[in-house]
Parts: C-alpha cells; sequence; structure tokens
C-alpha cells in the first residue's frame, strides 16, 4: 500500500468499515501518527485495545473494535476534517465541539495530537485531524 496521499484517512476508513461490518479488529500500518490517534480513540472509549504487531514488510496497529449490547459499534461517526490539499487550522479558542460535546475533535498541535479539549485546556491551536462521535 505505498504511495497513499492520506494515510490517516485509509486508517479512520478501515476502521469505519470494519465497525460496519461488525469486525472484532482491524489491521491498519503503523505510523507515528495513526498510533497517537488510535490511542486517543482507546482513551476515549470508541475503541478497545491498540496493539503493535511486528510484520513484514511493516509493522501494523491491531485495533479491536468495540461494540454495545446490541451490537451497535460505540463510534457512530467518524469523519476526516484536515486534508492534504484542504488543511483546517484553528486558534485555542476556536477548537470545535463535536456532536454537543458527546464526541471529539482530534488535533495535531505543538504539544503533540491531543482532543480538542486538552488543546483547549492547554491553551494550543492547531490543525484539525478529524471528528468522532
Amino acid at each position: 500500500m505505498s504511495g497513499l496521499t492520506d494515510p490517516l484517512a485509509d486508517m479512520l476508513t478501515r476502521i469505519r468499515n470494519a465497525s460496519g461490518a461488525r469486525h472484532a479488529t482491524v489491521s491498519v500500518p503503523n505510523s507515528k501518527l495513526r498510533l497517537a490517534v488510535a490511542r486517543i480513540l482507546k482513551e476515549q472509549g470508541f475503541v478497545g485495545d491498540v496493539v503493535t504487531v511486528p510484520a513484514k514488510p511493516a509493522q501494523q496497529l491491531r485495533i479491536t473494535l468495540r461494540y454495545d449490547e446490541r451490537r451497535a459499534p460505540m463510534m457512530r461517526g467518524l469523519q476526516r476534517v484536515s486534508t492534504p490539499g484542504r488543511r483546517v487550522y484553528v486558534g485555542k479558542d476556536d477548537v470545535p465541539r463535536v456532536q454537543g460535546g458527546l464526541g471529539v475533535a482530534i488535533v495535531s498541535t505543538s504539544k503533540g495530537v491531543m482532543t480538542g479539549q486538552e488543546a483547549h485546556a492547554t491553551g494550543v491551536g492547531g490543525e484539525i485531524l478529524c471528528r468522532v462521535w
């Protein structure tokens, strides 16, 4: 899968498709950005475990998906905001709320990748990577 123009969008699409098909896990190629986003999804309770799996030709991230008691995905929506062709940046006071606070915006800041709430509390803005609800 070399030559992807937007690896993060590829990861989000794989997660969206796997949860729609009710898969237990999904594997994506590993990178620092993907790992940071996956860890935030885990901290916020949208996915279960995130494990780095050594594989050839490159390491993989194995993400365990979570479902409620009716087998509906915990993640109702997943949307890429900033793309390689259209970057979306916000200041510290303009970090958006997702679904009235029920979701989370994932922001890449100068202090690392964090949720919109953490970015606002830290007082930093940055690039909005995606929204999850």
